[in-house]
């Protein structure tokens, strides 16, 4: 997000248009905590992981009275459009405020979940899958050391991006998915096909998203324990170690394309949309269509890692 912020800052200034940070997201607009940002502030920061204007989870802003305290402090800042980066919940947030205020919304797709639709990809997604592979490279070393299969769960409550395209990269066995909810037992279809006899441990990258109060990953290795007790089970979760970090070149790129096309916009009159990036041209999608609309899993993906991890 820091080169995105720098992207949309310089921009701005650029063009000659006055541009602020406001801190902690909604809660810090709700706050009015709110300051002009210059192109020195933003010096120095493409490099640098997270997001220097902070971030915050605020339920007060899900309610029509949070909103109005929202756009009262814009109006008093006098600030006449808004930049939201986040995920599905901060650019649901843009499309309730500018459906009930006379306020152009941008938004940039900021989430490692690559699940918005409209958008090939979201800033943070490239790190985060490029952390996920340096983990399991790691994990390999001890699994290679015992007959074991370990589980890795991975951020993606309702989505399997990362799962599954991080199984690819690092050569993993399989990947159990939301988007993979069919009639077949993804556990049963996974032990099912066999564990090589020539590898000594397999590797499964899992969803987050719970199943019967747990984790997946932890729901799994639990079956396992159970209904295959000849197979010994480890499990590791990556968790927070997904968000952090210095970002990958792509990302770095991603964000300060996605920053300068928000002003651009925001210049053309564009309103109430978000910028996204498909078959590497920039593209214009509505809030509402990219918050309610499923982006979909290319199927083939699975057809590949099935086939290649044999």
């Amino acid at each position: 997000m820091n080169a995105c912020i720098r992207a949309i800052t310089r921009s701005a200034i650029y063009n000659g248009i006055k541009v602020f940070g406001i801190y902690r997201g909604y809660e810090g607009l709700i706050a009015g905590d709110i300051k002009e940002l210059t192109t020195e502030m933003v010096s120095n920061t493409i490099q640098q992981g997270g997001t220097k204007l902070k971030t915050a989870r605020c339920k007060e802003f899900r309610t029509p009275e949070g909103r109005a305290k929202a756009y009262e402090n814009l109006q008093k800042a006098g600030i006449d459009a808004l930049i939201v980066i986040g995920g599905n919940g901060s650019l649901s947030g843009a499309r309730d405020l500018a459906g009930e205020y006379d306020i152009p919304v941008i938004g940039l797709p900021g989430t490692i979940d690559n699940d918005l639709y409209g958008t090939d990809s979201t800033i943070g997604y490239d790190t985060a899958l490029n952390t996920i592979v340096e983990c399991v490279d790691k994990l390999r070393d001890t699994a290679n050391s015992h007959e074991r299969i370990f589980f890795v769960e991975v951020m993606g409550r309702d989505a399997g991006f990362l799962a599954q395209n991080s199984a690819i990269a690092s050569g993993a066995e399989a990947a159990i998915i939301p988007e993979d909810r069919t009639d077949v037992d993804q556990l049963a279809q996974f032990i099912g096909r066999g564990i090589r006899k020539s590898k000594n441990s397999s590797i499964v990258l899992v969803s987050e998203a719970q199943k019967d109060g747990m984790g997946g990953a932890m729901y799994y290795a639990d079956r396992v324990r159970k209904e295959y007790p000849q197979y010994d089970v480890r499990v590791t979760i990556l968790g927070h170690l997904q968000r952090g970090g210095r970002p990958s070149a792509a990302d770095r790129i991603l964000a300060s394309r996605l920053g300068y096309a928000a002003i651009e916009a925001l210049k053309e009159g564009q309103r109430n949309i978000m910028v996204g990036i498909k078959n590497d041209q920039i593209v214009y999608v509505p809030i509402s269509r990219a918050v309610k609309t499923d982006k979909p899993l290319d199927k083939e993906l699975i057809d590949v890692l099935t086939v290649l991890s044999i």
